[in-house]
């Protein structure tokens, strides 16, 4: 193949030839960049929503947090913002400190009015099982600079204090303890009843008593504590005698601190509420008769504490902040700054690697922040006014887009899983297709383009036409399909191939065969007309020479078992006389023939059978020991006729035994003992002793060969006639 040939052969294909390819690989990145641009698309739509609700949504926010401070609760957290923690150290335990009410005073002889005050104030404090306990000072300090304890507990009916009784645990009492600047006031306020203005009411006093450093009560009541209690209601514990099971007891006590009392009378204009609030500690306990557990103590766990600013901070999104102002016409003092609670973490997935979790939310967050949106730079603020009988204040809020992104990107981390399970199936989609499809039609056309390559180097050369490998391509599809019959066209024209180059081999092997037969006759003409005077030898050396280029290097095999043989009546006796008697005319020296002297009669062809004689002759002359004697012996039976050509020389190879009448399989001698006459030019193809089986299986005999002492012998066998 020339130069230029293999150059155009294994030259570039060229854009067409990926055309194909190209387009299915741009379909798919089509369809990836489209899904990526869509959630994008969609992302970016959500965000401009996102934000625009979250405004609406502070907005919102900025207003129930005004109504909610303009409202008494809400008055008493702007009354009571957060100051400094309190020490950790009290009084006692489960100390309560006191709150400033948004009213001046507390009518507390009223069952009704301070009952309404304490709840719309929401000063209270809740316990468990139906309590609560409100510890409180009025917002003007002119009212005299009182404690108020307002509080109900279910109990049973209360025991009443003995006018002139001493001992007042035998009563239902009432406990109050203060602690404040390092002094402790304590009271005891038994239950005094009075006659019930109501049906099923029990109402009464609570007279106080004050109990010295020792824990001694003095004898005398205090002037300014007044206290009152009202039980009344349905039972609690489930009786039905409302004289015998426990109600609910309301008690309210006006306590008369001293010095809270010394504060007022002091300036012309005290300070009020006092700044050391947080560290007066009141501590309210329910007693029953006697010494047992006290029906109700304001030191039980499980309290909720009223409501605070602080507790505005919970409905304030993570980032948010309130600030509050009081204006009294001179400066603007700031009050609170509340803050919203920090974003949860966010719960850990249960089908997902946490650390793939946390990274899809880190890119989802930085994505959202690049996405541009309408009037994102415009501060999120807020302001609210609150006036209120005890002053104005301003509030102001301030948002933080980054809420919004957050909750958003909450929801679109979660939303990413489908458009990344989406962009997967597109992966896999187009990673099948490669494997399945653009691979294999990539393998098939290099495995094509490297077969053709070299059957265009070597066209001749054998197994070139079907050097395309598709074991890894078959299949039952359409590509593995015509893989397959491309394969299988390749193998039949291989095959015609060797079947046409097998037929020329034997062409070419029948011509040979009959140099090869004519050989033979030939070496005996040789023999007769080999003088040199002789006009015939002339023309016989043509003649084999002639046969000796026609005499190739292959055997006839096919051509022998073809021949059709003529069989008839033949005298072995006699037959084998006369081949002993020719053999040197064909160049075979000392050949003894030992017969039975009779006749014995075959069935034959007298030509073949001559032609198998020689070719185990002219075997034992190549395998003879030099001055030997090769024998001819014939033996009979009823039934066959059996002829023996013995000779010494060394024994067939045990290898060879079985195998020197095949085709091809030569049994020359390697140590060279043929015999000096044999003609040494003609080469040894392993075609004889084949020829020599052939005939005599035509002629229906056998033909063996054995090893016996001091040389080789053939045995042919033939039917008698």
């Amino acid at each position: 193949m020339s130069v230029r040939g293999r150059f155009a052969a294994w030259r570039w294909p060229g854009i067409a030839f990926f055309r194909l390819r190209l387009f299915f690989r741009g379909v798919f990145l089509l369809l990836a960049l489209a899904t990526v641009a869509i959630a994008l698309s969609v992302l970016q739509d959500e965000k401009e929503l996102s934000h625009r609700s979250y405004r609406q949504g502070f907005a919102k926010t900025m207003g129930q947090v005004a109504a909610q401070l303009r409202h008494p609760a809400g008055q008493l957290a702007l009354l009571n913002p957060p100051g400094p923690a309190a020490s950790a150290a009290t009084a006692f335990p489960g100390a309560v400190h006191p709150l400033v009410l948004p009213f001046s005073a507390l009518d507390f002889d009223d069952h009704n009015k301070v009952e309404q005050a304490v709840e719309m104030a929401g000063c209270t404090r809740q316990y468990p099982d139906d309590a609560a306990l409100c510890v409180a000072l009025g917002s003007n300090p002119w009212a005299g600079g009182f404690v108020y304890v307002v509080g109900h507990a279910p109990g049973p009916p209360p025991v009443a204090h003995r006018t002139g009784d001493h001992d007042l645990s035998l009563s239902t009492r009432l406990r109050v303890d203060v602690a404040l600047r390092g002094r402790r006031y304590a009271w005891i306020a038994p239950f005094e009843p009075e006659p019930a203005t109501a049906v099923n009411v029990v109402r009464g006093r609570l007279t106080g008593f004050a109990l010295d450093d020792d824990g001694a009560v003095l004898p005398r009541p205090v002037r300014d504590f007044r206290g009152w209690l009202w039980q009344g209601g349905p039972c609690t514990d489930g009786g039905k005698d409302v004289a015998t099971c426990a109600r609910r007891a309301f008690f309210s006590v006006r306590l008369p601190v001293e010095v809270l009392h010394e504060d007022v009378v002091a300036s012309p204009h005290p300070a009020w509420p006092p700044a050391d609030m947080n560290r007066i500690d009141v501590r309210a306990q329910w007693l029953a008769p006697g010494d047992g557990a006290p029906l109700f103590d304001s030191a039980r766990a499980g309290a909720t504490a009223p409501f605070s600013l602080s507790d505005l901070s919970a409905q304030l999104l993570p980032g948010e902040t309130l600030q509050l102002r009081r204006i009294d016409g001179r400066t603007s003092a700031p009050l609170a700054t509340i803050k919203g609670a920090p974003p949860p973490a966010e719960p850990a997935s249960s089908w997902m690697p946490q650390a793939v979790n946390d990274f899809l939310g880190y890119a989802v967050r930085g994505l959202l922040r690049r996405l541009p949106i309408e009037d994102e730079d415009v501060p999120i603020e807020d302001t609210e006014t609150i006036r209120t009988a005890a002053g104005s204040y301003e509030l102001h809020g301030y948002g933080d887009e980054r809420s919004a992104n957050r909750a958003l990107a909450q929801v679109a981390t979660r939303v990413s899983w489908f458009v990344v399970a989406m962009l997967v199936a597109l992966a896999l989609a187009w990673g099948a297709i490669e494997w399945t499809i653009i691979r294999r039609i990539t393998m098939l056309t290099k495995r094509s383009r490297a077969a053709t390559a070299a059957v265009a180097e070597d066209a001749s050369a054998s197994s070139k036409w079907s050097a395309l490998d598709i074991a890894d391509l078959r299949s039952p599809d359409e590509l593995g399909v015509l893989a397959s019959n491309l394969a299988e066209l390749l193998q039949r024209v291989d095959e015609s191939m060797q079947r046409e180059r097998l037929r020329a081999e034997r062409e070419k092997d029948q011509w040979m065969a009959v140099g090869h037969e004519i050989m033979s006759p030939l070496q005996s003409l040789i023999a007769l007309h080999g003088a040199p005077d002789d006009a015939s030898r002339r023309y016989i050396l043509r003649m084999q020479q002639a046969i000796r280029v026609l005499y190739g290097s292959a055997s006839p095999s096919e051509a022998f078992e073809t021949t059709t043989l003529q069989l008839a009546t033949l005298e072995l006796d006699a037959f084998c006389a006369a081949v002993a008697a020719n053999a040197p005319h064909a160049g075979i020296a000392d050949v003894v023939y030992d017969g039975p002297g009779e006749p014995v009669v075959v069935r034959a062809d007298e030509y073949s059978l001559e032609d198998v004689v020689t070719h185990v002759l002219q075997n034992a002359q190549r395998h003879r020991r030099p001055g030997t004697r090769i024998t001819l012996r014939l033996r009979a039976d009823e039934a066959r006729a059996t002829l023996e050509l013995h000779n010494d020389g060394d024994a067939i190879r045990p290898e060879l035994i079985d195998r020197i009448f095949e085709y091809g399989v030569s049994g020359e001698d390697d140590d060279g003992a043929a015999d000096a006459n044999a003609d040494r030019t003609a080469p040894q193809r392993g075609q004889g002793l084949f020829v020599a089986k052939t005939y005599m299986a035509k002629m229906g005999g056998t033909i063996t060969a054995e090893n016996v002492a001091g040389g080789v012998r053939f045995v042919l066998t033939l039917p008698r006639a």
